[in-house]
């Protein structure tokens, strides 16, 4: 162990440890969840640092040997290095002070060491004032988050991309399998699985449209703001060289807040941008149950198609095979709406000039498109791409549907279409048997009316003349 001293005394500190005093007084006070930050806080929160001491260099607030020796081992974060320095619990108190100490202690203490120094003596880059200069917690944390979240929606909007183009080849592959549509979850008219699975590219289409809106929110910093927002202890031009700082080493178009006080007091772009992530959930969690109906079974259930078989499905039932995937994706879902509840409580428990629930907003928010990203993969690539059809079995329960009853209405009128339905059920025989028995149609008409496929395009079944009438 080694004593630091901070402004409320002394403090042990692990010998060989990056961090220094205040850290420790973190790790202390917040031992919750054992959680470690996303990878990509921790980088994003090296990458302004990084950002900062160039600028600040540059405007001629920090002297070169320290600015440098600060970039570097910002860097060396930036680039994966010394994570596991970082130790402060996501839950943690004073709007993420914690973690930007853990920060700066941790760049201060690498700065030093090149320059000749030596751990836990902060000379001569010091923590606060050197690797923390012009900058505060309340400033720095949404930064980091906004620029860890902009590096990292590329990646989910690219699954989204991909996932979408894979039911999209289901859709085009399927497109003349023949199936019974299903509404409440009782028999309706007609539809074609290709159909079913166009609709779930489309959804997932305007999902990914939804959360690249969002994301433009994000890419408003706020940096510069200081304490308050007033920018005191920055230089005039502080602001808008971070912000091209910033953009300049991450290639995103990175722009001011223009309200540094609204940036400190509200996470109105965080909650947006989450509830685009919950409302892809909601999404995901309507296919992933779908899929699951879908392929029931395989003797008691729809059975209409088959999903990859992975692994086995039981430690009991010889021969059980499960749908595995769309059950995990059911699980990263509810628990991205769960974050996305979190997210919305915490963003609202802002007070006057800032909102001090940061830290968890910005674990939740990073954690949600983690998990996301890697649920919308798994699902592209170890199911829908491996999905088969029974297409006997699609076609036996098209014929079958009641919903078929819907084609007779233009041509014997709601009431007794109902009528022949119920007889239909009740005496377990087809539609087509009643309505010969009861001639009320003949066979050459039943034939062109009683055409699933036909139905499942817009028209009247059996008519030629479909066009408008003038």
């Amino acid at each position: 162990m080694r004593t630091e001293t901070d402004s409320l005394g002394n403090v042990q500190v692990p010998g060989e440890a990056l961090w220094g005093a205040q850290t420790q007084r973190a790790v202390e006070n917040f031992d919750v969840s054992g959680l470690d930050q996303p990878a990509s806080y921790l980088s994003a929160t090296a990458l302004v640092k990084l950002a900062a001491a160039e600028v600040n260099m540059a405007l001629g607030q920090l002297d070169q040997e320290r600015g440098q020796a600060i970039v570097e081992a910002a860097r060396q974060i930036v680039d994966g290095r010394w994570h596991e320095q970082f130790v402060v619990d996501p839950f943690q108190a004073g709007a993420g002070t914690s973690h930007n100490m853990n920060a700066n202690e941790v760049i201060a203490n690498l700065a030093n060491e090149a320059l000749g120094g030596q751990r836990g003596v902060y000379a001569p880059v010091h923590p606060n004032d050197h690797v923390n200069m012009a900058q505060s917690t309340n400033d720095v944390i949404p930064t980091v988050l906004r620029v860890a979240a902009s590096r990292e929606v590329g990646g989910l909007l690219d699954a989204l991309d991909e996932l979408a183009e894979a039911l999209e080849e289901r859709a085009a592959e399927f497109d003349r399998v023949l199936k019974p549509g299903r509404t409440h979850l009782q028999d309706a008219v007609p539809v074609r699985l290709g159909q079913e699975f166009a609709a779930y590219a489309q959804a997932i289409r305007l999902d990914r449209e939804r959360i690249a809106r969002a994301a433009e929110g994000l890419r408003r910093l706020g940096i510069g703001g200081t304490a308050t927002g007033t920018g005191l202890n920055s230089h005039p031009d502080y602001h808008r060289r971070m912000v091209e700082r910033l953009a300049a080493h991450t290639g995103i178009p990175f722009v001011s807040s223009g309200n540094l006080f609204e940036s400190m007091q509200s996470s109105a772009d965080m909650t947006d941008f989450s509830s685009a992530l919950r409302t892809l959930a909601v999404t995901l969690t309507r296919i992933a149950n779908d899929l699951r109906l879908l392929s029931s079974g395989p003797t008691t259930g729809l059975f209409e198609i088959n999903l990859p078989a992975l692994q086995p499905g039981s430690s009991i039932m010889p021969g059980k095979v499960n749908p595995v995937i769309p059950e995990m994706l059911n699980m990263v879902c509810y628990h991205v709406m769960g974050n996305d509840l979190a997210v919305m409580g915490a963003a609202q428990a802002g007070q006057l000039e800032l909102n001090v629930m940061t830290p968890i907003i910005a674990y939740n928010l990073l954690q949600s498109m983690q998990i996301l990203t890697n649920g919308v993969r798994l699902l592209d690539e170890r199911c829908i791409r491996g999905i088969t059809v029974n297409v006997e079995r699609c076609q036996e329960l098209a014929e079958k549907s009641i919903g078929l009853a819907t084609a007779l209405n233009a041509y014997i009128g709601y009431s007794a279409a109902a009528k022949v339905a119920q007889e239909a059920m009740q005496r377990d025989v087809s539609l087509r048997q009643v309505i010969l028995e009861q001639q009320l149609l003949t066979e050459e008409q039943l034939a062109a009316i009683l055409d699933p496929l036909a139905m499942t395009e817009p028209g009247i079944p059996g008519q030629t003349g479909n066009e408008t009438q003038e």
